[in-house]
């Protein structure tokens, strides 16, 4: 496994990967208006902008082939972590998460974290450490449940 930061020509890939993965385990339960705009907003121009706003990145790919990607927002905050369903079990989300995480610390982050968790990806977080902040909350008719990383 390869892990790396993100480079440009990989943005439809990931914006492909992001597709399949969110419309099974994110907005699987959400209205349909809900899914088009969550869709668009993280189409290619949204991750150009997430990028331009500074979120950083990182790839990881299996025998040339993307197998997930991770974004850390302001050193502090697990924006994206996505991980094919060919590649699940096979550590590739916690390879990523260490990567990112020393990454921001590096950068200056003190080593606390949250991240907005789908349903589905409550166990993976749950075992990296995060703890639920809240209970599950709906904003906008997209359903998620705030954790935390103590430093």
């Amino acid at each position: 496994m390869r892990i790396r930061p993100i480079e440009p020509s990989d943005i439809p890939a990931v914006v492909a990967l992001f597709r399949a993965l969110a419309t099974e385990f994110i907005v699987h339960e959400s209205p349909p208006e809900v899914v088009a705009t969550f869709l668009r907003d993280n189409d290619e121009q949204g991750f150009q902008g997430f990028l331009a706003k500074g979120y950083v990145y990182h790839v990881a790919e299996i025998d040339g082939e993307l197998a997930g990607f991770i974004a850390v927002r302001e050193r502090r905050h697990l924006y994206h972590m996505f991980v094919g369903k060919n590649f699940h079990g096979r550590g590739v989300a916690r390879a990523m998460w260490d990567v990112a995480r020393r990454e921001a610390i590096d950068g200056g982050g003190d080593g606390s974290f949250t991240v907005n968790s789908s349903n589905y990806a409550l166990p993976v977080y749950q075992a990296m450490g995060f703890e639920r902040a809240s209970p599950m909350q709906s904003v906008n008719g997209l359903h998620f449940n705030p954790m935390k990383l103590p430093a």
